[in-house]
């Protein structure tokens, strides 16, 4: 007996499946058997805010199991009981402690409401048999971070009142607490404002959507749009209230604003005439700074602060064009009198008007990071999308800042290969990237560092057409932001997250909310030996990787016959193979099929020489692994370069027969990508005397990408040299026009 006692006072080593992962936890002997039977104490019964949290918790008890809880008085004495002690403070911290009698809580509000996230989800992690087995713990825990955000825009693509609601929901069982909701755009008004009602009436609703990718330039004829009237709002606020979520509205200003201007066009520096746009992009047309112009903005944020209680207001401030200021006899007298130096000052001084009146009013400003040009406002918070450089900047003036940088937080990327995933907008942001975000730079020093406010998730939702599309975007990403925001960096442990993630995907799928396996998706290298130059596929996946897996789990080898074998050990590559991999546990696929296009060659894992390196934004790639980009989604095997031409040089290590080449190039003029303006190819025995290949080459597409296959007559060589000329600046009425395009290459293929 006394050894018993004893050993129920030590801890033991477990994990609980917990997203985000508690701050300490304390591992003890023994289980608490929650059932129908168990009953909630509130032991300071007057404590209405613990009351409402545990209607919600008795809510999804019914919900998932069929029973509610009973509430009793309090009692010492009695078993199988939840006690919650209310806490003095309302926070977001809490603490419990499950033992083989009782569980206890003390928390107060919002930490109420995180403890029953998490207990919730250790409930449905054991549940069997009519009741689940909690193990004995202790955990105390609360957030790294105040702001811990996910984003959604509602203006590419409208979505209810309803499923923003849904959205809430997810958001609040990840422990996050804000929601950025964008409203407003070119391509859609969402907010009803009652003083200027063609806002909704013209500004909701556009004439066609873009159909495929931005870069197919097809679209539909269908009118499509859609808006919150304020009831919608006041609803959609009280909910996220109930769920402990604040909610940051966002009204685009001064650019994005083309819905604005189709329905008031005299605030614009042009005559127009507007519509509001079916196109995805960034547009001329922005809000013109002048007194009208200011008094409409101004009057829409009276009622917009009337309707969202929270402390800060979003005013965009991002991917403003300055050409119609540059050619405005308004802005340019503007900013003589002024005393400003250019267009970028002038921003600036529209913002900091916003500013001051959004400050006369007790809101707070905040903005992408562009509102950082020209000057910020003096209270303004920054958002920090592109990269983290503008965050830095901020803080570093002492600026409140959000990080959010595309590269690890934007949600509309692709986050699993290109070609087994749902069209997206471009980028590659797989899970274990997200996980690894830390928002707080090194940069910056400890009290600049205390101006991080923290992050969150953007959800932009140009190919997000549906609300199923907008959860498997977000999920489990979400879960893995909301890990990075809510605990301490320290703790972070990527082969723990990836395992509570397997388990949490049972989560999703017994509530039917739509979500990515690509965790589970094999990714694929080609390597090859620097003393033999023996080439090697190399198959691999995030779970294989961190140790992640169970014991059962098998990565399968699917040939060309579709004829299967278990991936052992790297398979050599001495020829061209087409086939495809896929994940199995106990005989049972999971994630997508996975296919593989190796292209053999004499240059494969040899050596190559840039004379100019490539871009630092794609420099992934490699030109001699046989693996060709893949078009028109821009993936890791392309190599860019920025308005320079590249010259490579082959190093094939001996003398062989040289008989032909072909070079792969990518077009996407719409993203400034150009095909080459010539291509020259050089042979050489000694790397010395070069011998140029003459033969035009033959020119052949598969969407956006081409081929310049060059056959010439069997010359001996041990180097080839091959210079692929950037076009030269981008025409009139292109996309960034007068300026120098991009070149993409991904495989010089040698034969």
């Amino acid at each position: 007996m006394l050894f018993l006692i004893l050993s129920s006072c030590f801890s033991v080593k477990a994990q609980l499946n917990i997203i985000p992962a508690p701050v300490s936890t304390d591992m003890m002997f023994g289980n608490f058997k929650f059932n129908s039977n168990t009953k909630i104490v509130l032991v300071d019964d007057v404590d209405e805010k613990n009351k409402a949290e545990v209607l919600f918790f008795n809510e999804w008890l019914q919900n998932y199991y069929g029973y509610k809880l009973e509430l009793i008085n309090y009692t010492k004495n009695q078993k199988n009981l939840i006690y919650i002690n209310s806490v003095k403070n309302e926070s977001e911290k809490y603490e419990f402690q499950i033992k083989p009698e009782q569980i206890v809580i003390k928390a107060k509000g919002e930490g109420l409401k995180n403890a029953f996230e998490s207990l919730k989800q250790l409930i449905f992690d054991t549940y069997q048999q009519h009741e689940a087995i909690l193990p004995a713990c202790y955990i105390s825990d609360s957030a790294r971070f105040e702001w811990r955000g996910m984003h959604l825009d509602v203006c590419r693509h409208f979505f209810s009142k309803d499923e923003v609601k849904k959205y809430i929901d997810l958001i609040s069982m990840y422990k996050m607490n804000v929601f950025h909701w964008h409203l407003t755009d070119d391509q859609g008004w969402r907010i009803e404002i009652k003083k200027y009602p063609m806002l909704t009436q013209k500004g909701a609703w556009r004439k066609g959507s873009m159909i495929g990718h931005y870069t197919d330039h097809k679209f539909d004829t269908l009118r499509y749009g859609g808006f919150y009237t304020q009831q919608d709002i006041k609803e959609v606020v009280a909910y996220a209230a109930s769920k402990h979520v604040t909610i940051i509205p966002e009204i685009e200003m001064p650019g994005h604003a083309l819905a604005a201007l189709a329905a008031y066009p005299e605030l614009a520096c042009n005559d127009g005439p507007f519509e509001v746009e079916k196109k995805w992009g960034v547009f001329d047309d922005v809000f013109c700074p002048k007194p009208e112009t200011f008094e409409f903005l101004e009057n829409v944020l009276l009622e917009v602060m009337s309707l969202f209680p929270g402390q800060f207001i979003h005013i965009g401030g991002d991917e403003c064009p300055k050409t119609r200021w540059k050619k405005c006899s308004h802005c340019q007298k503007l900013i003589k009198e002024k005393g400003l130096k250019d267009e970028h000052e002038l921003q600036s001084y529209f913002i900091q008007t916003i500013e001051k009146f959004l400050t006369k009013h007790q809101k707070k400003i905040i903005g992408w990071d562009e509102i950082l040009e020209g000057g910020l406002p003096p209270q303004a918070a920054v958002m920090s999308w592109r990269g983290t450089e503008g965050g830095i900047a901020a803080a570093k003036q002492h600026h409140e800042v959000v990080m959010t940088p595309g590269s690890h937080c934007y949600f509309d990327h692709y986050q699993g290969h290109p070609a087994v995933e749902p069209l997206a907008i471009g980028g590659f942001t797989p899970l274990e990237k997200v996980y690894h975000f830390n928002p707080v730079p090194e940069a910056l020093n400890e009290n600049e560092r205390s101006f991080i406010l923290g992050a969150q998730g953007n959800l932009w939702t140009e190919y997000l057409t549906s609300f199923d599309a907008v959860c498997y975007n977000a999920l489990p990403r979400m879960a893995a932001i909301s890990e990075v925001v809510w605990s301490p960096e320290q703790n972070k442990d990527l082969t723990g997250f990836l395992k509570r993630t397997k388990k949490h995907l049972k989560y999703l799928n017994f509530n039917k909310i739509p979500h990515s396996e690509s965790l589970y998706n094999i990714t694929y290298k080609v390597k090859t030996d620097s003393s033999t130059y023996k080439t090697y596929l190399y198959l691999n996946n995030v779970l294989f990787e961190n140790n992640a897996n169970d014991s059962t789990d098998l990565i399968m080898l699917l040939a060309g016959s579709r004829a299967t074998q278990t991936y052992k050990e790297p398979i050599m590559i001495t020829s061209s193979f087409h086939g495809g991999a896929q994940y199995f546990t106990a005989g049972k696929p999971f994630g997508k099929y996975c296919g593989i296009d190796i292209y053999y060659h004499k240059g494969l894992g040899k050596k190559i020489t840039f004379t100019e390196p490539p871009s630092t934004y794609y420099n992934k790639g490699n030109l001699l692994d046989g693996m060709r980009g893949y078009a028109p989604r821009i993936n890791e095997e392309w190599l860019a370069w920025t308005g320079k031409d590249m010259e490579a040089t082959i190093d094939l290590k001996r003398i062989d027969t040289l008989s032909a080449v072909t070079i792969g190039c990518l077009k996407n003029e719409t993203d400034w990508i150009y095909l080459p303006h010539k291509i020259e190819l050089y042979t050489s025995a000694d790397n010395n005397t070069f011998t140029p290949i003459t033969t035009p080459p033959n020119i052949t597409s598969t969407k956006d990408r081409y081929s310049y296959s060059y056959t010439f007559k069997p010359t001996p060589g041990r180097y080839v040299k091959v210079k692929v000329y950037c076009a030269p600046l981008i025409p009139a009425e292109k996309n960034g026009a007068g300026n120098r395009p991009w070149l993409f290459v991904d495989e010089i293929e040698i034969n």
